[in-house]
């Protein structure tokens, strides 16, 4: 199979602006049939899943990475499974969930400290593989804390947010909100700028975390 690899996802590219800025990217991975797509958060995370994306063939596979000024989640050495969401953070007095990946797994980090501050507990976990989802985990979670956010450096009518709520609308109907890029184009700037053009926050997350929690 094709291994496809793609530099600067969303708002990375920022001074390469609109026109270099993918917010569509895995929606047309994720439109093949059988294709592997793949946002990793940092250095450790793709080297794991470099070698094992060898290892799978006859499938295309997709994965989008940041070349730099990415955040670092995993330590040098660690292992991932294609498929399977990481639980970066649980209790059993989780409120609600926040699935997330690449450069929005920080973000989420960032997120839960701001939500723990305010007496809010939240699970946190890094949903990598888009595609095949980890259906398992996201009803496990939506059972378990009965909200859902997620978050993604993406456009959200077709990523990992929409992904999500067909898993949930399917097999445990559940009040998810969406952080992301909101059927919007890209645009020239600073990375950071552009997070805070776009909402791909810890406090939009946070807010988010709030008005889905009182959905329940």
């Amino acid at each position: 199979g094709v291994k496809v690899l793609g530099s600067d996802p969303g708002v990375c590219a920022a001074y390469n602006g609109g026109t270099h800025m993918p917010f569509e990217d895995c929606a047309l991975y994720m439109s093949v049939p059988d294709a592997i797509v793949i946002d990793p958060v940092d250095y450790a995370q793709v080297y794991a899943l470099t070698k094992k994306l060898t290892a799978v063939e006859g499938r295309l596979s997709y994965m989008r990475m940041t070349r730099k000024g990415f955040t670092t989640v995993y330590a040098d050495g660690s292992d991932f499974e294609i498929g399977k969401g990481v639980t970066l953070k649980e209790s059993a007095d989780d409120q609600a969930t926040i699935i997330a990946s690449g450069i929005m797994v920080d973000e989420s980090l960032k997120a839960y400290e701001m939500l723990e501050a305010e007496g809010i507990k939240v699970r946190v976990i890094d949903m990598f593989t888009w595609k095949p989802i980890d259906e398992e985990l996201i009803v496990k979670s939506a059972k378990e804390t009965g909200a859902i956010v997620t978050a993604e450096n993406h456009n959200c009518t077709c990523g990992l947010g929409s992904a999500v709520a067909r898993v949930l609308s399917e097999k445990c109907p559940t009040p998810v909100e969406m952080v992301g890029v909101h059927d919007q184009f890209g645009q020239v700037g600073a990375q950071s700028f552009l997070q805070e053009a776009y909402k791909l926050t810890a406090e939009e997350i946070v807010a988010n975390v709030k008005k889905v929690i009182a959905r329940k």
